[in-house]
């Protein structure tokens, strides 16, 4: 695990400078080496958190044997020594021998040999920069699901990337527009989707895809989509999804556990994390340490069932119960850590238990995935409703008479709040997080920042069916399948919601400490696994991850589960009205507002006006706004 940043240019745009200022803007991800390339028209630069082959051999940028190819790379990649082992044995005539035991040495050999598909092969997280020194070409490869963030600088000739954001901002004369499809993006959704940011000339590479520049500019490929590993042959056997799923994520956390340092599991006491621990627990040699945070509120603190799992599998537990002292300290550092806006409030918590586990090892594994690959949120269960003709016929009637309601109905209310014409998908997501309708964006939003880039290209892809290999060669298949809403909406998620909130979040929380964290889930093998699977086994009689649950109750008692899911996030509400006050006041007041001059104070005061009224629902909306203004703020840009 480690940090990268670069660039290419043939006139001269960047220099070694550059590059190390780059570099050094990200040295939490690799606080143990540090390395640089650059022959005029490249530069390649990184900081190492080393996790295998910890010696100074396996350092980067690195060479391959025939010093044509370079790189430097984040992530891991899991299934190296099989990738090593099919190199020699289908490369007798020129024997490969390798000097490192490093899976950094296996995808450079494997490019050098195969070139870029050799990527097909890759299990893992990873964000890859390959050189060619011969073609003055460059390679920048992101992973299949997004684990691993990669941005990208393009003015038209010029191109420049890192790890993080922050690096490219060290480069001088960087064009720093705004991009105002992308407010619209964030109010609704909370965060900004790829491939754009906050700026303009700023991308986020899409995961999945490569990107691949030489003189004649640049061009994206997508080698990876969720979309087309969807197949007509669903899996509805109990038995046989029990088993495959099983075996699949065992060999998943059995890849995941290989490190030469320490490593441990966040577990929360929820199901995703409590079977990813305890699959650990089977599989390690050694006692595994477990890291779990809760609250001094008891509303948010569900750190009681994580320690019951601990207790029952045996694990090396560490606790830490967060105060608001706690969390204010940290406050800063957060918003300092995500370099654009972010809303997920839920960043304080892991950046905490992150700090935590590092004080004992070096990487962790997470649960992120399993919500989204089992249908673990409220939002599947919304999506089949409004999906239902029936009920259709009563939403009206029902939005109107809960919006006469308490806090609880309203926000019910702004749920059912929909119209045919809208996005569906995006409508629900931002309605169970609490963010900005449409129709309030276009009431609150001044009028450059209205229009969501990301939503006019969703509702482009938008299609109830499947594309089927035939189909994708042009012939026509006569068994599309269909997905049910919640697939839909779940596929929505790990498009979206997964890369640019929930893995965004990991990355940016335990990388800020030089904490490694890998997501068992998000397997590729796992993930197509679970796409093809029938709805049934995932939802079945009121009872979601019905296969997961299945599965860990092999290992721990189900009544250490008897209990409503609850997500792991801050008692913010309550905060907001006490502590955090200061915030809305700081941030939320009128000159602020119009001197940054994206929303329209008088809406922004109505809002304000209902949450100290007691619609609590509101809290989200209003954090969105602040975690805007500050950012804005902060960064001495005002649009008025």
């Amino acid at each position: 695990m480690c940090g990268i940043a670069g660039f290419y240019s043939k006139e001269n745009r960047f220099n070694q400078e550059d590059l190390i200022k780059m570099t050094n803007r990200i040295a939490h991800r690799g606080p143990d080496a540090e390395g640089f390339f650059y022959d005029g028209v490249c530069g390649l630069g990184h900081r190492r958190l080393s996790i295998i082959d910890l010696q100074e051999r396996s350092n980067q940028p690195m060479h391959s044997t025939n010093d044509r190819f370079v790189i430097a790379y984040n992530g891991e990649v899991y299934n190296y020594r099989e990738i090593g082992a099919s190199l020699k044995e289908n490369n007798e005539g020129n024997k490969i021998m390798f000097k490192t035991s490093s899976d950094t040495e296996i995808i450079l050999e494997a490019f050098s040999a195969i070139g870029i598909d050799s990527i097909h092969q890759l299990n893992g997280m990873f964000a890859i920069s390959i050189y060619d020194k011969l073609k003055k070409e460059l390679y920048l490869i992101r992973d299949r699901i997004g684990i691993k963030p990669l941005l990208y600088y393009w003015d038209g000739k010029n191109l420049a990337f890192a790890s993080e954001m922050k690096a490219l901002l060290q480069l001088s004369g960087l064009d720093k527009e705004i991009n105002n499809n992308s407010i619209a993006d964030f109010l609704h959704l909370g965060y900004i989707p790829a491939p754009n940011s906050i700026f303009k000339n700023i991308k986020k590479l899409v995961p999945g895809s490569y990107l691949k520049i030489n003189s004649e500019g640049i061009a994206i490929t997508k080698y990876w989509n969720v979309k087309q590993k969807l197949t007509n042959d669903i899996i509805t056997d109990k038995e046989e999804a029990l088993v495959k799923l099983s075996d699949l994520l065992m060999s998943s956390v059995q890849y995941q556990l290989k490190s030469d340092v320490p490593f441990g599991v966040f577990l929360s006491g929820g199901i995703d994390s409590s079977l990813v621990s305890a699959q650990a627990v089977r599989l390690s040699g050694v006692k595994v340490n477990t890291f779990s945070i809760g609250f001094e509120e008891n509303s948010h603190n569900e750190s009681e069932y994580a320690k019951a799992v601990a207790n029952y599998l045996g694990t090396n537990h560490h606790e830490f119960i967060v105060s608001y002292n706690d969390a204010i300290s940290l406050l800063d550092n957060i918003f300092e850590t995500y370099d654009e806006p972010n809303a997920d409030s839920s960043f304080i918590p892991t950046m905490l238990v992150s700090k935590l586990a590092k004080q004992y090892v070096t990487v962790t594994l997470s649960g992120e995935g399993g919500d989204e690959l089992f249908f673990g949120y409220g939002s599947y269960q919304w999506a089949r409703r409004l999906n239902n003709p029936l009920f259709n016929l009563i939403r009206k009637p029902l939005q109107y008479s809960f919006d006469k309601m308490g806090s609880r109905y309203q926000r019910i209310a702004k749920i059912l709040d929909v119209e045919a014409s809208e996005n569906l998908r995006s409508h629900i997501f931002s309605q169970e997080q609490y963010l900005f309708t449409n129709n309030e964006i276009n009431k609150i939003a001044k009028s450059p920042f209205i229009k969501s880039g990301f939503l006019a290209d969703f509702e482009s892809q938008e299609t109830d069916l499947i594309l089927t290999e035939q189909q994708l060669m042009g012939i026509p298949s006569v068994n599309e399948r269909k997905l049910t809403s919640m697939e839909k909406q779940a596929l929505f998620d790990i498009q979206y919601y997964l890369p640019y909130d929930l893995l965004a979040k990991v990355d940016g929380s335990s990388m800020q400490y030089s904490l490694e964290t890998r997501v068992p889930y998000l397997d590729h093998r796992v993930v197509e696994f679970a796409i093809n699977l029938s709805p049934e086994l995932k939802y079945h009689n009121g009872i979601s991850k019905y296969i997961l649950k299945n599965i860990l109750f092999k290992y721990v008692p189900e009544k250490l589960f008897e209990r409503p899911k609850q997500g792991f996030a801050i008692p913010l509400n309550s905060w907001l009205k006490g502590e955090l006050n200061y915030l809305m006041k700081d941030y939320l007041n009128k000159n602020v507002v119009e001197e940054v001059g994206i929303v329209n104070y008088s809406e922004v005061a109505k809002l304000l006006s209902g949450f100290y009224d007691g619609k609590d629902f509101l809290y989200a909306r209003v954090w969105l706004l602040i975690v805007l203004h500050k950012w804005f703020k902060d960064n001495k840009i005002f649009l008025s």
